[in-house]
């Protein structure tokens, strides 16, 4: 299955994204099948080639989370953003309740 994400490019703490269309669940270093755009989240500027993007949902793409919430942002489709689930900052937030508990009785 083809997913539309993001392909981290730049330096260390400085990221900078491409807009790729790859195999969902390749490595993040591989090369991509095609290149559609760039995202700089310092400037909030994105730019990509909306009719190749038309044409990868169209074919059965599916953009991830971030991606389609860009997507929408930018009018490129239709309808409502959605939420991003970020499971890591869950499992830190119950370690330290843990340990909070642990440590009173």
């Amino acid at each position: 299955m083809l997913a539309i994400k993001l392909q981290r490019i730049g330096k260390k703490h400085q990221p900078s994204y491409r807009l790729v269309v790859a195999v969902k669940r390749s490595k993040m270093g591989s090369a991509p099948v095609e290149d559609l755009g760039s995202y700089n989240p310092f400037t909030k500027k994105i730019t990509f080639k909306k009719e190749r993007v038309l044409h990868w949902l169209s074919v059965g793409a599916q953009p991830t989370v971030t991606v389609h919430n860009l997507f929408v942002k930018q009018g490129a489709i239709s309808g409502s953003k959605k939420p991003v689930k970020m499971a890591h900052a869950a499992a830190k937030g119950s370690e330290a309740e843990n340990a909070a508990s642990a440590a009173t009785a």
